[in-house]
């Protein structure tokens, strides 16, 4: 009799505390490797004309004549200004006066794209040519992971990633 109260304790316990153990443990390797295509990327700077002053007379014109218009910007060729620059003169002998005026001469349009490698007419470029070869990579069975890069312009990346989870 006693047995068998001890095993119906026993099942009563047993059936009132549930067990959980939800254990997940994941592994991963894996490469990647790249290999870049040519690229050419540029940025082209406008052209820039300014004036300022005061107690003087304008002339653009030429020929020492005050037709008081300011300077101005013209149509590019190659990166030369065909900008109007104007004369100041002082507007009263012995008078105060200031003036000042600066041009830059911006990056002419380009109707066709430039080549890897090559130089054109922008101030700001940026050519990156082709990548050569090609990079290798190896994952094992037992996670031994291998990248080796193949030249200029690729690139190759191994990695090994290990997740545990306990619920």
């Amino acid at each position: 009799m006693k047995r068998i109260v001890f095993a119906l304790t026993l099942l009563s316990l047993g059936a009132s505390v549930p067990v959980r153990a939800d254990i997940t443990h994941r592994m991963t390797s894996s490469t990647q490797l790249v290999t870049n295509a040519a690229a050419t990327q540029v940025q082209r700077i406008g052209s820039t004309y300014t004036a300022s002053g005061s107690g003087v007379t304008m002339d653009v014109a030429g020929g020492n004549t005050a037709d008081n218009k300011v300077g101005g910007i013209g149509s590019l060729s190659s990166g030369v200004g065909q900008g109007s620059i104007a004369t100041a003169t002082q507007t009263s002998t012995g008078g105060a006066f200031s003036f000042s005026q600066s041009f830059i001469a911006g990056d002419v349009i380009e109707t066709t794209a430039p080549a890897v490698g090559a130089v054109s007419d922008y101030s700001i470029q940026t050519s990156t040519g082709v990548g050569s070869g090609t990079g290798t990579g190896t994952v094992t069975s037992a996670h031994t992971a291998t990248a080796v890069g193949g030249g200029t312009g690729t690139s190759a990346t191994a990695q090994f990633v290990t997740e545990l989870t306990i619920n």
